[in-house]
């Protein structure tokens, strides 16, 4: 028991841990786009020397580093920190589930620790190295609000599962749920930020809406499994796969939502309208996470805090 307890402890501590380091990420993402923007509006800096000195000198003629430059750096810092972070929340949601001595979702708040460290990995597989760096920063701080919500307003002790979860089908179908909730959290992200720069004039090829489709086209038959496996495990648990229950019935609209998404992507008129399909979408999978645990009674009740 007082191991149990003491690993919970190490996963409260690196929760909190992974919360500043993330926080300094976010910071400097906003220092290194604040850099970025000064140097655009000041335009090309470069070192090729004018008459023996540097464009970009000090008094004495000695090279100076350029406003893009530093803005680099603060980038490259921000995303080790990054990494630094996801590996202590990772490294948290490990020490709750020793803690349990089970999978550790089992209910809300380890959901959301989970969900941020699924959120997090996907950012880095998916962010590093493409041309969509703006991203990064509005990530990282919704990884943030969700770490938050969890320990602030989920926070449970770690304890036994309720009976009926206490079931193979928890590691298969809530895994599965949690994987494609990361992925249509990126591509959610991806979506807003290309029907803003849509807003401002950028066309269909934007790098956004390239994103979004990919991780789209991954996190959907994910989501039909996680749907399907949900299904098997209820008539295992109830004696029937379907009974349109508050959770299965969102848990559907969020399926036929992004359904219509990738429909309309490939439908010629369709592509503008399908970036708000996958909006909508996305807002059925968090309503189905907070509004149908907390607020609407059904079988799924003691998925709630």
């Amino acid at each position: 028991m007082t191991q149990q307890l003491d690993l919970a402890g190490v996963s409260d501590v690196l929760v909190t841990s992974a919360l500043a380091v993330l926080s300094l990420a976010l910071v400097l993402y906003a220092t290194a786009a604040a850099l970025a923007r000064t140097g655009a509006a000041r335009g090309p800096r470069v070192l090729a020397p004018v008459g023996g000195v540097p464009r970009d000198a000090d008094d004495q003629g000695r090279p100076t580093r350029t406003t893009s430059g530093r803005a680099t750096s603060t980038g490259r810092a921000a995303l080790a920190l990054v990494m630094l972070g996801t590996a202590l929340v990772c490294l948290a949601v490990l020490a709750r589930g020793l803690a349990a001595g089970r999978a550790p979702w089992g209910n809300m708040y380890e959901f959301g620790l989970t969900g941020s460290a699924a959120v997090s990995v996907a950012f880095l597989l998916y962010l590093r190295g493409r041309e969509v760096g703006g991203l990064a920063a509005w990530l990282v701080a919704v990884v943030l609000v969700l770490l938050g919500v969890s320990v602030t307003s989920l926070y449970t002790p770690v304890d036994d599962l309720v009976p009926v979860l206490n079931s193979r089908w928890l590691v298969v179908h809530v895994a599965a749920a949690i994987v494609s909730g990361a992925l249509f959290t990126v591509g959610a992200v991806a979506t807003l930020a290309h029907l803003v720069r849509r807003r401002r004039g950028a066309g269909d090829d934007d790098p956004f809406a390239d994103l979004a489709h990919t991780v789209h086209l991954v996190a959907f038959p994910i989501w039909t499994f996680a749907v399907i496996a949900g299904a098997v495990w209820a008539e295992n648990a109830w004696g029937r796969y379907w009974g349109w229950d508050p959770k299965e019935t969102w848990a559907f609209i969020t399926w036929v939502l992004y359904a219509a998404h990738l429909h309309a992507l490939s439908t010629v008129g369709w592509r503008r309208g399908a970036s708000l399909l996958a909006v909508a979408g996305f807002l059925a999978f968090l309503f189905n996470f907070f509004g149908v645990n907390l607020w609407i009674p059904g079988l799924h009740s003691y998925a709630g805090v």
